[in-house]
């Protein structure tokens, strides 16, 4: 099964337009869409492929592996994207269409990976120790994290935040979350103090009143989502948090789900307050403390038997003495 090159790639504007005006899907989504066809043109294009066929299709794949050191959710992503143009081709009645390879290939199977880990309630306060907030550019960093902890705002949710979507009075905020769909959430005493002092300074950045966004950059603009991921990197490198795993912002949202979750607040709350249309969604971002796993684990009945053994003084424990080796 196959279909020419050139008649595959002639309709990618029109595939973007139907998904932006009919399905709304969101900027991100249809950005990552665009990097993905982009990149199988480029590599049809390279190896002068006159057909998309199997062949081409496995050979992709190889080059996304190999090449590219993509992992199996990638190229699953990747290949999904396609098969989604070719839908769209055979609304189109495109000629061979019906005979495009993509539906062929099977998903690649991941193994278990390891979740995004979540910070400590300890190592949060020193990560917001770190940014000054004697400056008026800290005292806005300092908000916006704050949001991403304490609310669990993505950073694209905190992007797209507008003045009008903060009710300081009846202590909300409305969010627009992914695929648009939209939450309002309680703001907290603390919080409410955080965005007062940062909205008291907001008239002193440029040209601020020409923009209805709630956080503004140095030269009067929303402030961008690279710019709150840089300035979290560097606020990462001066706190000297030494950890294990990869620390983005996102991890502030993960952190706050964990924290919650300690708590033992209700998932269905979590879900609520992370934006998730199924608890099947929350529960990657929920990581017990070793505290509460150590709590947990004391609770088994075998551990149970054997301090009440010790308890009574019918077991009798000490630390094994160090070996010593024999003199010859």
């Amino acid at each position: 099964m196959a279909g020419a090159s050139d008649n595959f790639f002639s309709h990618i504007d029109d595939f973007f337009n139907y998904r932006n005006d009919i399905y709304e899907i969101s900027p991100q989504t249809l950005k990552s869409n665009r990097v993905d066809l982009d990149l199988f043109k480029n590599f049809i294009c390279s190896q002068n492929l006159q057909t998309i066929d199997g062949p081409a299709v496995i050979d992709f794949q190889y080059y996304l592996k190999k090449q590219r050191q993509n992992c199996g959710a990638s190229i699953n992503r990747k290949l999904f994207t396609l098969r989604s143009y070719g839908n769209f081709l055979k609304l189109y009645d495109l000629p061979c269409a019906d005979a495009l390879p993509f539906y062929d290939v099977l998903k690649i199977r991941q193994g278990y990976r390891k979740r995004p880990s979540a910070l400590t309630p300890q190592q949060i306060t020193l990560l917001f120790k770190t940014i000054d907030t004697d400056t008026i550019l800290g005292i806005r960093d300092y908000a916006v994290y704050a949001l991403m902890y304490q609310l669990g705002l993505r950073v694209g949710e905190v992007h797209s935040l507008n003045l009008a979507d903060l009710d300081i009075k009846s202590k909300k905020i409305s969010v627009l979350g992914k695929g648009k769909k939209p939450r309002t959430l309680h703001i907290n005493d603390e919080l409410i103090e955080i965005l007062c002092r940062y909205l008291s300074m907001r008239d002193q950045f440029c040209n601020c009143w020409l923009t209805p966004s709630l956080f503004v950059s140095k030269k009067g603009n929303r402030l961008a989502i690279r710019t709150m991921e840089d300035n979290f990197k560097k606020i990462l490198f001066y706190s000297c948090l030494n950890v294990p795993f990869n620390v983005t912002c996102h991890t502030l949202r993960h952190s706050m789900a964990s924290h919650l979750n300690d708590k033992d607040v209700d998932i269905l709350v979590i879900q609520s307050i992370l934006g998730h249309s199924s608890t099947r969604s929350t529960e990657p971002y929920i990581h017990p403390s070793q505290d509460r796993i150590r709590k947990a684990m004391e609770k088994l009945p075998g551990v149970k038997f054997v301090k009440e053994l010790i308890r009574k003084g019918e077991l009798q424990l000490r630390f094994q003495k160090s070996f010593r080796p024999k003199r010859e």
